[in-house]
């Protein structure tokens, strides 16, 4: 549940240029231009590091954006790629919205992709070291002996960036009604505060490293094709 009016959400979200600017509020995004190609609307999205990087050491990923259902009161937008870093394939971001009453909104986020061989082995690997301590947010275990905890493995990993791109897409609302001027440097704020909340799972690098990074791919996205 989100506390922006439907109106002001679909309006938004209607625009390849609003996914753009929440897009590249997650740390892994590092550059996102809309265009057309024939009659498909595409995001051609660059995905990297956690720190900064130039274009040419970032994987391009390129989205077909799409519209699926619009009506007064419920939207739902898709982003797909067929094909995406290390042989990974399918991406699917997709979002639902469902008008409610109070000038509130039901937002629903879907997120999923594919993987072969090359992708599997590296999930293994950053799993078996970087993401070995790494949880996500849903309580297993409690049964035959097992305490609960938190997920680990591919699921935790899933669940960790469905909740990054979930956030970009609060903060970047949130930060609507402010001037363009300050428009991007208060989403940057949002999302960094709002992932915070959630340390143990999205933690990755201090606030000013965040701003610094981000303000740098911003304007360099404004500049580049």
């Amino acid at each position: 549940m989100v506390d922006y009016p439907f109106a002001a959400i679909s309006e938004a979200f209607a625009s390849p240029e609003s996914w753009c600017e929440a897009l590249l509020l997650h740390l892994n995004v590092k550059y996102c231009q809309a265009g057309m190609r024939g009659e498909r609307t595409l995001l051609s999205v660059a995905i990297g590091k956690k720190i900064e990087q130039p274009l040419d050491e970032t994987y391009r990923v390129e989205f077909t954006y799409s519209v699926t259902a619009s009506t007064p009161e419920y939207m739902a937008v898709g982003l797909y790629a067929k094909k995406g870093p290390l042989g990974t394939r399918n991406y699917n971001i997709a979002l639902e919205f469902i008008g409610l009453e109070g000038a509130r909104a039901f937002l629903h986020v879907r997120y999923s992709y594919g993987y072969g061989v090359l992708a599997g082995l590296a999930m293994r690997i950053y799993l078996a070291t970087s993401g070995q301590s790494k949880v996500g947010f849903t309580t297993v275990g409690g049964e035959n002996g097992q305490p609960p905890h938190l997920v680990k493995g591919v699921r935790g990993a899933l669940e960790r960036n469905a909740m990054r791109y979930y956030l970009a897409i609060d903060a970047y609302l949130g930060a609507a009604a402010t001037p363009a001027p300050e428009r991007f440097d208060e989403s940057l704020e949002r999302w960094f505060t709002a992932t915070e909340r959630y340390a143990p799972q999205l933690h990755e690098v201090e606030r000013d490293a965040y701003v610094t990074m981000k303000r740098r791919e911003y304007l360099r996205q404004q500049v580049l094709p």
